[in-house]
């Protein structure tokens, strides 16, 4: 018995949220998710590319071990302010505001987040915050690293420590904004009939993301707040020559930067659970234990922040009770890795651009992951603390994960955002330069940590030479595979096929409205009565791109 096959030829629709308002003023007054969304991607976009100009001029300086391209003093501001615009302007509002901006409130049938205001609000006060970096910039930099360590930063007035410290507690207070309005959103706007147990996986996981943004940003702000008044006022806090205590500094800033790692990871483990299931056209293996997985990791991610403090004086009986809690961190982890891995079984995989991504993700959040771990064994992180291996299990996590997510994500929800399709060659070359660009960049610096380079230098022993010279040149292929989707998707805005409501017949609500959305998201207010993830249930029809 044949199956009818239903041939759609996708068509625009007439009006939606690009056309509903012309002008810059619309823009910049819009109180639309969706349109705010596309102001952070600009504006993240923007400082991604600042960061990785910074990256470059990094590993031009260690082709050599003379460090003969720049000053010392230079060198320790380029890695700062790589380090400083990377984490706060890029990794921690990336996904949560642009694809979490963009799509939650239409995966809940919601017609806007519940507080608009505050949503246009939070870009602006992240652009404010970004214009203190680029002062910074402008101005001469800091060398303290994106940590601040004091007394350092507290000791030494030359660089401008304020300057930075109030543009990160104003990008800080933008993900405050983000995360309670994700948090009322996903309680209070729900759709008719989607119940907790029926919300997709990108929700929990920017859910849990939201909870550590309100709950340990703060932590954050105060400790700026009085590294700035001990440099301003001269007060005894961290500085120890006015009878502070540096490794209180260390307390504070990794009680917030530690549950930061998972405001960066935990968006993009929701990506992944989104492309693995669609492409994979199976349910989610155990999708009540990867839901409560990102509640998990969450909670402990409060739990582990003296992990990076096992050389700095802690006590033995602490640093045992830190080590274990952080092997426990990594189970809610596997739990995710291994349901991925389970969906995937058996299922009707299809390689398209967002599934590359996702499995390279897979393998290297993996390595990432299990690097981490032998960090959290006391006698390992003694011998490679504030090594190479260090930057690199940092990197396979933030970059070999959340920017790969991000990209997956990015690609997946493009033909949403847009109503256009991206050409898929390119996009598939760009996530296979993409993979092995970062693997030839970073994996060098494992054995580079484990023989005893340290981070932070730009002289090096010469028997260290191959190895940096592979990863700078790795760097070079890394920045081909992240240039080209800009290329691409700038050229798709025009070119592009047109996409249709659904071109890969995923589930979600997300995909039941048009693409590009309306204003308003939906012309009626959508009623969920099936399990999430039901595939194998929809109906067989064939989009024609």
């Amino acid at each position: 018995m044949s199956t009818a096959v239903t041939t759609v030829t996708p068509v625009m629709p007439a009006k939606h949220y690009l056309n509903d308002n012309y002008g810059i003023r619309s823009w910049l007054l819009t109180k639309d998710h969706k349109r705010i969304a596309i102001l952070y991607l600009v504006s993240i976009t923007f400082f991604f590319f600042i960061g990785g100009l910074f990256a470059a001029l990094i590993r031009m300086e260690l082709l050599t071990p003379q460090g003969d391209l720049f000053q010392s003093d230079t060198y320790n501001k380029l890695f700062s302010m790589h380090g400083i615009n990377m984490v706060f302007f890029f990794l921690v509002p990336s996904i949560p505001a642009t694809l979490g901006n963009f799509v939650l409130p239409i995966m809940l049938g919601a017609r806007d987040l519940a507080f608009p205001k505050i949503n246009l609000l939070s870009w602006y006060i992240y652009i404010a915050g970004a214009l203190f970096s680029l002062a910074t910039m402008v101005s001469g930099g800091v060398d303290t690293g994106w940590t601040f360590y004091t007394p350092l930063s507290s000791g030494f007035l030359r660089t401008h420590v304020v300057l930075i410290a109030v543009g990160v507690i104003m990008a800080g207070f933008s993900s405050i904004f983000t995360g309670l309005n994700f948090i009322v959103t996903v309680h209070r706007m729900r759709a008719p009939g989607l119940t907790w147990g029926r919300l997709p996986l990108f929700v929990w996981s920017n859910y849990a993301t939201s909870l550590i943004m309100v709950l340990a940003t703060p932590v954050l702000a105060i400790t700026l707040t009085l590294l700035a008044l001990e440099r301003g006022f001269h007060i005894g806090i961290f500085d120890p020559k006015l009878g502070g205590d540096p490794v209180l500094f260390q307390h504070m800033f990794w009680f917030y930067s530690h549950p930061a790692v998972y405001i960066m990871i935990l968006p993009g483990m929701g990506v992944i659970s989104e492309l693995v299931t669609c492409f994979s056209r199976k349910r989610v293996f155990g999708y009540a234990f990867v839901a409560f997985s990102s509640i998990a990791i969450a909670v402990f991610g409060f739990l582990v922040w003296a992990h990076h403090m096992f050389v700095a004086g802690v006590s033995q009986y602490s640093a045992m009770v830190f080590s274990l809690l952080s092997f426990a961190v990594a189970i809610p982890s596997a739990v995710k890795v291994f349901n991925w891995t389970a969906t995937m079984y058996k299922g009707s995989i299809s390689l398209e651009t967002p599934m590359l991504y996702a499995l390279g993700f897979i393998g290297l959040f993996t390595v990432g992951g299990l690097t981490g771990i032998m960090l959290a064994a006391l006698g390992l992180d003694v011998q490679v603390h504030d090594t190479y291996f260090v930057i690199a299990h940092f990197h396979y996590v933030m970059v070999g994960g959340m920017v790969t997510a991000y990209l997956g994500g990015l690609h997946f929800w493009w033909p949403k955002i847009t109503g256009r399709m991206y050409p898929e060659a390119p996009a598939k070359l760009a996530a296979l330069i993409t993979f092995i660009g970062f693997n030839l960049t970073f994996f060098p610096q494992f054995i580079l940590g484990y023989l005893g380079m340290p981070r932070r230098y730009h002289a090096y022993p010469p028997e260290f030479q191959v190895l940096n010279v592979l990863s700078s040149a790795g760097a070079s292929v890394l920045a081909v595979g992240f240039l080209l989707p800009a290329i691409y998707f700038m050229w798709s805005l025009k070119y592009g096929a047109i996409a249709g409501d659904n071109p890969w017949r995923a589930t979600g609500l997300e995909w039941q409205t048009t693409s590009p959305p309306p204003t308003h998201n939906f012309h009626e207010v959508p009623v969920v009565t099936t399990e999430p993830y039901a595939y194998g249930d929809e109906p067989e029809v064939t989009i024609v791109h």
